[in-house]
């Protein structure tokens, strides 16, 4: 996984930012469930912006206490 680029407009399928993220892919629906995700498309497959992603993955970890991603 690259992340290099303008994270602003690169979109990530869900196991895309999963595998960004650290998490499993049911943690990215419950992101989404949960509102902390968008998806960026209106049909097929969600797709979600990079920075988005990252930033969901950062605001869980820190009121988690935890200061780096699960591995």
């Amino acid at each position: 996984m690259h992340l290099d680029g303008d994270l602003q407009h690169t979109t990530w399928t869900t196991a895309e930012a999963a595998e960004a993220a650290g998490v499993t892919t049911d943690v990215i629906y419950q992101w989404k469930r949960r509102g902390k995700l968008v998806p960026v498309n209106r049909r097929g497959w969600p797709r979600y912006r990079a920075m988005d992603v990252l930033q969901a993955e950062q605001s869980t970890r820190q009121r988690a206490g935890r200061t780096h991603a699960l591995t």
